[in-house]
């Protein structure tokens, strides 16, 4: 088997598809690219059997063909080289594969393709199609909050809703929690699955900044997502998602407006010199007044900000981690945001001011317990 093929365009291909590679020591065939020759089309798959990923493209070839290639020497290869045409021969018979490029020949080891494990096709599914910029924007606000936790598998992942109204997105670490929602998105029945974090990772650097159409097949068991020449499979996490609506709390009198920019700067701030294990920062809101501080008792650090707000309700001092509230500023991109909360011992929950119509994001961050109340 013989082909050729432009160096600069076969590394972008393998580099979109290399995150689903696996280091897995049971399975070495695994830490391989799969090359397959069809008509002058080559089909590159990754794989770790939990998330696969092709991609094709077009090259100089007559026959067609199967190889297994270690994916480390080749994208090191491939990255040294200068943009130029690339010839690869491989002997159909011991796997042994030769890279011609310019003066160089470089030979190394395949493995035969026949034993690379099948790429799952998704049957019997429902589908749905979204545009790039809705699928992306929904993996952005809400991967952050997928937990790491698994003991809880099922928060591992992204809990994905689809009704004829619209599509949500959830994710929490039971910390924290963000349901994203989108209006002008739906899909022609009621389902929802448990999305892997590694899949929704792949998907995000993968999908194109133009807005192409991304079509979501889904069953019982995977979902299949395509864009342009990139398909990605995964297994769904097949668990219960804990009733996250249960978690929400609905009367949240005291409600504070304050710009986003300018809260996450003095959060940033005086969590310098918040204690490094609870990472814990006090607000206190008077009035019009916000005013945030910290401290670290074992090496006598404490910082103390004022910021002006709107607020409306009683004058309350709620203790949150700040690392939290800071990660969910920063997955924001309004210049207001909505603090509102019930009693300091009950969640916070954070809102976006103004932006998109069709998208409703609520964010949801637990209180810590501050030493005035104990």
């Amino acid at each position: 088997m013989r082909f050729i093929v432009s160096t600069s365009t076969l590394l972008k291909q393998l580099q979109s598809v290399s995150g689903a590679l696996s280091n897995s020591t049971v399975l070495p065939i695994l830490e391989n690219f799969l090359f397959e020759i069809k008509d002058g089309n080559l089909t590159i798959s990754a794989t770790d059997l939990q998330t696969s990923m092709t991609t094709s493209l077009p090259v100089e070839a007559k026959e067609n063909g199967r190889i297994a290639i270690p994916s480390r020497i080749l994208l090191d290869t491939l990255k040294s080289l200068p943009e130029q045409p690339v010839a690869f021969s491989v002997d159909d018979s011991t796997f042994a594969i030769e890279i011609s490029a310019g003066d160089g020949k470089y030979k190394l080891s395949g493995e035969n393709g026949e034993d690379f494990p099948k790429i799952p096709v998704v049957e019997n599914a429902s589908s749905v199609n979204l545009p790039a910029s809705v699928l992306g924007e929904a993996i952005n606000k809400t991967i952050f909050a997928v937990s790491n936790d698994e003991l809880r598998p099922a928060m591992t992942g992204v809990f994905c809703q689809l009704s004829s109204q619209h599509l949500t997105f959830v994710a929490t670490d039971a910390h924290k929690l963000v349901r994203y929602r989108r209006k002008d998105a739906k899909a022609d029945s009621t389902t929802s699955f448990i999305l892997p974090k590694k899949a929704l990772t792949l998907l995000k650097s993968a999908l194109p900044a133009d807005d192409v159409n991304v079509s979501v097949e889904y069953n019982s068991t995977s979902a299949f997502f395509k864009f342009g020449n990139i398909n990605l499979v995964c297994r769904l996490i097949d668990e219960r998602y804990p009733d996250y609506e249960a978690v929400i709390p609905k009367e949240n009198p005291n409600k504070l407006a304050i710009d986003r920019l300018a809260f996450l700067g003095s959060l940033s701030r005086v969590a310098i010199y918040a204690n490094k294990t609870t990472h814990q920062v006090r607000l206190k809101i008077n009035g019009s007044e916000l005013n945030i501080s910290s401290e670290d008792i074992d090496f006598a650090n404490e910082a103390h900000e004022r910021l002006s707000c709107q607020y409306e309700g009683d004058d309350m001092e709620i203790g949150f981690n700040a690392r939290f509230l800071i990660e969910m500023l920063k997955n924001l991109n309004c210049e207001e945001v909505s603090l509102e909360m019930s009693t300091p011992n009950r969640a916070g929950i954070l809102l976006p001011q103004g932006g998109d119509e069709n998208e409703d994001v609520l964010m949801l961050v637990m209180p810590v317990m501050l030493n005035s109340y104990a």
